[in-house]
């Protein structure tokens, strides 16, 4: 007699799976070509000079090829911590994101997800069960060098929402600011910036004024959100399955819009060299493929180097939904750090 055949089931874990202290490292490495710069930056449409340009990046930065956009690195860096978050109902945060080494194409990127905090959400009537799962996650390149340090806090669902974990630790050990002498020390040192200031005209760190704000006329629909999703490795299913979202309609990765946002600022300061560091990232509420999504970015503070400087970037992100349910709902608030000749 034949046995029936052993069926396993291949998901993620749900919040109860988890444990204070887990460590996962079974994402695949990944490294990066010219087609993953290519394709990002035509789903994104970002200008950043460096990314694009790789003689340019050469003489600035001394190193053959082109820098790997920031914004990719860190997709794919958030892509491949998404083996255990694939239930993943949103981001509520990202903490303290620092970019500790440039990335370039060719280099290659492994991701290491730590679970640092756990805490179960109040049972809400007529809501499945859910908690917050704060992860720490660590990127290195092929040669072992610290690349990302940065902090993720997803909600993730429960298999019974009657369960009681017991989970409700505090999250105030996650840095609500940056060390700036951290991100100071990101910096490379021999990178030659008065060589982008020398070659490309316009305003550089010098010229801008603190408080500046800029309104950002041109807009951008979101389109072809499933393939960055792919691109950079993300599990989550709701990115891909709109009958995993409990709002009954795909997700657009929340990476997507913060790369529509730095393309928006590249408009704005077209000789921005680089995106060192995010003070923080709250979504606002979710974006969907189709909605038409506006930046408004604002100069919050000047921080100088010996060649040029360090600027404090507010980024808020208006959309107006594809199906004409809202106009210019706030969807996202970064703060990051961009770096200027």
């Amino acid at each position: 007699m034949l046995r029936a055949p052993e069926r396993i089931r291949v998901g993620g874990p749900y919040f109860e799976d988890f444990e204070p202290g887990q460590v996962f490292d079974d994402a695949p490495a990944l490294t990066l070509t010219t087609g993953h710069a290519a394709l990002h930056q035509a789903l994104t449409g970002d200008r950043l000079r460096l990314a694009l340009d790789a003689e340019l990046s050469r003489a600035v930065t001394g190193r053959e090829g082109q820098l790997a956009h920031p914004n990719l690195v860190c997709d794919i860096a958030i892509g491949q911590s998404t083996g255990p978050t694939q239930r993943v109902l949103g981001n509520l945060f990202y903490r303290g994101l620092v970019l500790l080494s440039p990335v370039f194409v060719g280099d290659t990127l492994r991701t290491t997800t730590q679970v640092v905090g756990l805490r179960q959400n109040r049972a809400r009537e007529g809501r499945p069960g859910s908690g917050l799962v704060v992860l720490r996650i660590q990127t290195v390149n092929q040669h072992g060098e610290a690349v990302l340090d940065f902090w993720r806090c997803p909600m993730i669902p429960m298999r019974s929402s009657d369960a009681q974990t017991g989970h409700a630790d505090s999250f105030d050990h996650i840095p609500q600011d940056l060390d700036m002498g951290q991100v100071r020390a990101a910096v490379p040192a021999d990178w030659r910036l008065e060589r982008l200031r020398a070659q490309i005209p316009g305003e550089h760190f010098a010229e801008l004024e603190e408080t500046t704000v800029w309104e950002i006329e041109g807009r951008d629909t979101v389109t072809a959100a499933p393939e960055l999703v792919r691109l950079t490795l993300n599990l989550a299913y709701a990115h891909s399955d709109a009958g995993a979202s409990a709002r009954g309609r795909r997700l657009v990765y929340g990476g997507h819009t913060i790369s529509l946002a730095a393309s928006h600022a590249t408009r704005a300061l077209p000789n921005l060299a680089s995106i060192v560091a995010w003070h923080g990232c709250d979504h606002l509420a979710p974006v969907f493929e189709g909605d038409i999504l506006g930046t408004e970015l604002t100069l919050d503070g000047k921080h100088a180097l010996a060649e040029g400087g360090l600027l404090d970037l507010h980024a808020l992100v208006f959309a107006d939904r594809a199906d004409g349910s809202a106009e210019r709902e706030p969807v996202l608030d970064w703060r990051f750090v961009g770096l200027m000749a």
